[in-house]
């Protein structure tokens, strides 16, 4: 009996790998094809299945973007970025799609060891610095076994301090790979899906005016209380509006 379940869920399994490579390919072919209309539907087709990727959003996009969905484009792009912050064509097209958005935000200037901070922390995926986490710790071990049975002197100081390189190697790059992965499950930024949008002082319609934000401008995510969600701009201005008029990134 055991035999058998184990062989329908192989069966299974292998149904479902040749459907999603199905999918993809189907999707592909109408990108290829300039059918943009049907690749977004694929694309769209895959991502519910729960396949993603840095390829799917960002074919996604570029099919958003010549359909001239230019906030669905961003979107896209944003969640490509996520999962490849590291891909150049990903941000060139992001900002080429950026110049439909109406306003133009200046960002604060923040502290030149924050902005390197996170620009090196952006400079490579989740996965690569978990990899590079793990080859960093295999060798500080290595490092660690040749301390304890090296008879010289000089081999035990050098293995010594190259394990303790690596060893701070290790943190920080497993740091890094956590704070990526915070950034990909946390959603803490969100793209404006409406036309126009009024920010307000507090979380409630009776709440003052502060100002107008439009669709396709990046807005963080700083608090939400009920249907409403706190943002702020890059330029520091901050207020509520409702969850409905974004979309997590």
């Amino acid at each position: 009996m055991k035999r058998i379940i184990n062989t329908i869920l192989a069966i299974l399994f292998t149904v479902a790998v040749f459907a999603q490579g199905d999918l993809i390919q189907k999707a592909n072919d109408h990108y290829t094809k300039e059918e943009f209309r049907q690749a977004i539907d694929g694309y769209n087709q895959i991502l519910m299945a729960g396949i993603e990727s840095p390829e799917v959003y960002f074919n996604l996009a570029n099919s958003y973007y010549k359909t001239k969905q230019y906030t669905l484009a961003i979107l896209n792009y944003e969640r490509a970025k996520l999962l490849a912050p590291d891909d150049e064509d990903i941000d060139f097209n992001l900002q080429i799609a950026n110049q439909h958005v109406v306003d133009s935000i200046q960002e604060l200037p923040g502290i030149f060891f924050v902005r390197w901070w996170n620009s090196l922390v952006n400079s490579r995926t989740t996965d690569t610095w978990a990899v590079l986490s793990i080859i960093a710790f295999l060798l500080f071990l290595s490092l660690l076994g040749v301390y304890f049975f090296a008879r010289s002197g000089d081999i035990k100081r050098v293995s010594f301090w190259a394990g303790c390189i690596f060893i701070i190697l290790t943190i920080f790059c497993w740091s890094f790979a956590a704070q990526q992965k915070s950034r990909l499950v946390n959603h803490s930024y969100g793209i404006v899906m409406q036309p126009t949008v009024t920010v307000k002082s507090s979380p409630s319609e009776k709440g003052t005016n502060l100002f107008v934000i439009h669709e396709g401008l990046k807005i963080r995510i700083t608090d939400q209380l009920g249907e409403w969600v706190e943002i702020r701009l890059a330029d520091g201005n901050k207020g509520w509006l409702l969850t409905e008029s974004i979309e997590k990134i």
